[in-house]
């Protein structure tokens, strides 16, 4: 039963990802609330058919943390879902992003559209001054900045290796950060199946502004791998 709702929910993942992506071509004219309102309804649309395909549900604790102005949320990364998710869960999400996505047909453009804020990797300092810089502007837009700190996906079970940029942003921005653990990894693994059960999105009290370098990043990483691996033996 599994690998048929897994298939289900792939193919209806993909059939309507695809149609929204080109119906959301008409947002790209018009003012950037048409576009963020058609990436919730996309992301809504998702949920509710990762719920009814394949037997996933989605839960949100810490609701009190969860941001709803101007915010920097650091999140743990397993899966793609850990991304669209959150065009349903926050007001304004907005992804720190790769460049080489800007390259995907229609994912390229919707995400110029959405002002996400893109960065080169192997510009090192000057990608980092950019990085802060676009932060800064998307936080007069008063959006939620998310920023995925260890960069790329990684596997259930193992900490994070948490890259400088969150360190740059939580300095420069001189905001409080909110953590973001999940275990979306476990029902959204690599690959084709779709374990059912629950996928919960645990936002942590915000770290306050104005600790040093090295203890906000063990403090993060400390907050986001403990609330992450308690959510993954809790076997949910």
């Amino acid at each position: 039963m599994i690998y048929l709702r897994s298939f289900l929910f792939q193919l209806a993942f993909w059939v309507w990802s695809a149609i929204w992506a080109i119906a959301m071509l008409l947002t790209l004219p018009l003012p950037r609330k048409a576009n963020t309102w058609a990436l919730t309804f996309w992301s809504k649309v998702l949920l509710m058919l990762l719920r009814v395909l394949a037997g996933i549900k989605v839960e949100v604790r810490g609701a009190q943390y969860k941001p709803t102005g101007p915010a920097l949320v650091a999140a743990k990364h397993q899966s793609m879902f850990d991304v669209f998710s959150q065009f349903a869960l926050l007001p304004d999400a907005c992804f720190v992003m790769k460049k080489e996505l800007l390259m995907v047909p229609l994912f390229g453009w919707h995400g110029q559209k959405a002002r996400m804020i893109v960065v080169d990797r192997g510009g090192h300092s000057t990608a980092l001054k950019k990085l802060v810089r676009d932060a800064v502007n998307r936080m007069k837009e008063t959006r939620q900045v998310v920023i995925f700190p260890e960069g790329t996906r990684g596997d259930v079970g193992q900490p994070g290796d948490y890259k400088p940029g969150i360190a740059a942003l939580y300095r420069e921005l001189d905001m409080p950060v909110t953590p973001l653990a999940l275990n979306c990894g476990v029902h959204w693994p690599r690959g084709f199946l779709r374990p059912p059960g629950t996928i919960v999105f645990e936002y942590l009290p915000p770290i306050p502004a104005g600790l040093k370098r090295a203890e906000f990043m063990r403090e993060l990483q400390t907050r986001i791998d403990t609330a992450t691996k308690a959510l993954e033996d809790e076997g949910l």
